[in-house]
């Protein structure tokens, strides 16, 4: 039999990338760059710590699936067969697609829901209300980062508490707002690594 996926293990991978991105921007910062490039070193650290934490979102749920069809049977009402291969698993996922989720915490729990159910362990984790302000603010930063939009500004102003906000890089790059952000995403991991059965 193939060996299992492992919630635990997706979540050492994510603190793992995490420590690696903290050591670039630590290295940019000794590198004597100016503001302008280090700014755009945040920006940067914004969207590889967001392509990090959605890949823990995803190997959490194809983990939940492969260990467990009766998860995504119990929520669909389609009856899969006991043991599906990770392929499978991520298909069922994004259909096909890469892995999104819209809304912040909330949009990020619906998915959940709708594929694994409410009482399933990532969906606990995922909707405490202490990880609300992480999830949320790095979703609103790395679109400010990423599209520049007047939209996507309005949604970080929003989750910054409405602070002055010329660029996602520039905002976090000042007291130690990146750090920190980085200290709650990893809460989330290490809340999965002890909720996760294996």
């Amino acid at each position: 039999m193939p060996k299992k996926k492992s919630g635990k293990l997706a979540a050492q991978n994510f603190l793992d990338a995490s420590q690696r991105i903290w050591d670039f921007v630590c290295e940019a910062e000794t590198a004597k760059l100016t503001d302008q490039a280090m700014t755009w070193v945040y920006e940067a650290a914004l969207v590889k710590t967001a392509v990090a934490f959605e890949k823990l979102m995803l190997d959490c749920l194809v983990t939940a699936i492969n260990n467990d069809t009766s998860t995504i049977s119990a929520t669909t009402g389609v009856n899969f067969p006991r043991h599906l291969n990770d392929e499978v698993c991520e298909y069922l996922v994004t259909g096909g697609g890469y892995f999104d989720f819209k809304g912040g915490q909330s949009g990020l729990c619906k998915l959940i829901k709708e594929l694994v159910g409410s009482s399933h362990y990532l969906h606990q984790v995922v909707k405490d209300p202490k990880h609300r302000t992480a999830i949320n603010r790095l979703v609103a930063l790395r679109n400010f980062a990423a599209h520049e939009s007047p939209k996507s500004k309005a949604a970080a102003l929003r989750e910054t508490g409405g602070q002055r906000i010329g660029s996602a890089g520039a905002w976090v790059k000042r007291q130690r707002r990146f750090e920190f952000l980085l200290v709650d995403l990893e809460k989330i991991a290490a809340d999965i690594q002890v909720a996760a059965r294996y």
